[in-house]
């Protein structure tokens, strides 16, 4: 499976190749492999030694000034070898790149580091730190949205006799809690039929879908129960409907700086400020929310990115949650030097197994 399939609509044209020949791509894919294992510009003695290119470095050397006259590798100063651009880390990614398969091992350890997970809290850290650790990127994860969340079950424990703890659990591991002021005091019997009937006509329901269903639990609750039912459809859509905070989690930010990983050429300032903004960040992983088959990620590189000061970077995003329903993002960002190969699979294959958990909560 190329990569044109694994990362679908990620942006570019595309459409700028048809000029190249076989060989050339070749040439082109032989470039970006060795710049990424080495992070040194590439010359034409080099690629033949290191490739089955079978021919000789001047032709080699011919078709590298037709890759650079045509944008897809640039000369970063005289006398060096070449490295791609944005142009040709694309068309690497949309054409030329083999995803790779991950190894029985890779997926043990997937499985080893996620198994034992208690709640929704620990799946998402335990996420986000194993892409930071399998890429060696910055790992950024949703929280499953509430706005793309069902009802499972509503509880109401008393506190006093005034006083009730309304707990909502989603069908994504959400728990939401809030303290209830009754109007007045409620018999244990009052409350568990409160509970009854919330749970009776929001179960199941999605989120979007609440306003009017809690709105019909206060005209249809009876009038011994009218006063109490009001006061807790407010807490509810307060709950249910109001939020609309979303929660990121973030790992990996000491790859920017480790071992010359990150090519940022004196950029990494602006990229850390980027990623202090919950915002930002959001607006990285969610663009998969749009459309699309979730289970295939997104590429963004260099100037596609949306963000002035993450143009440096390439983000590898995806959707993820229970069978075919997406209910977050999650995604690495790195620099444009980076194995997209590796990355797409381990990005897809991790999305896949948090989905597998929910579905399974």
């Amino acid at each position: 499976m190329t990569a044109e399939g694994a990362a679908g609509g990620a942006g570019g044209d595309g459409g700028g190749d048809v000029s190249l020949d076989e060989r050339k791509l070749d040439v082109l894919r032989a470039i970006v492999e060795d710049y990424v294992a080495t992070e040194e510009p590439v010359g034409s003695r080099a690629l033949v030694e290191r490739h089955q290119l079978n021919v000789s470095p001047a032709t080699v050397r011919n078709d590298m000034a037709v890759l650079e006259e045509e944008g897809y590798i640039r000369q970063p100063h005289t006398s060096a070898g070449r490295v791609p651009t944005d142009r040709g880390y694309r068309l690497f990614v949309d054409r030329l790149s083999q995803i790779k398969p991950l190894s029985s091992a890779e997926r043990r350890a997937i499985e080893r580091f996620m198994v034992g997970a208690v709640d929704l809290d620990d799946v998402v850290h335990r996420t986000v730190r194993l892409l930071a650790q399998l890429t060696r990127q910055v790992a950024v994860v949703q929280y499953p949205s509430l706005s793309r969340s069902a009802v499972r079950h509503l509880e109401l424990v008393p506190i006093s006799t005034t006083r009730v703890m309304l707990v909502v659990i989603t069908d994504t591991g959400r728990v939401e809690q809030r303290l209830v002021e009754l109007p007045g005091p409620a018999p244990a019997d009052d409350v568990t039929e409160l509970r009854r009937l919330a749970n009776a006509k929001l179960g199941g329901q999605p989120l979007s879908d609440t306003p009017g269903l809690v709105q019909a639990l206060v005209d249809e609750a009876g009038p011994a129960l009218r006063g109490a039912m009001a006061t807790l459809a407010s807490v509810l859509l307060e709950t249910l409907v109001e939020r609309h905070d979303e929660r990121i989690a973030l790992a990996g930010t000491a790859n920017l700086t480790r071992g010359g990983l990150l090519d940022f050429r004196g950029t990494l300032g602006p990229v850390l400020d980027a990623l202090e903004e919950e915002v930002v960040l959001l607006k990285l992983i969610g663009a998969v929310e749009s459309g699309g088959d979730r289970t295939e990620p997104l590429v963004r590189i260099g100037d596609e990115n949306e963000f002035l000061d993450l143009r440096s970077t390439s983000v590898v995003s995806t959707g993820y949650g229970p069978g075919d329903t997406i209910v977050g993002g999650l995604g690495v960002l790195g620099p444009t030097r980076m194995d997209y190969p590796g990355t797409i699979a381990t990005v897809r294959a991790v999305a896949r197994y948090v989905g597998d958990l929910l579905a399974q909560s």
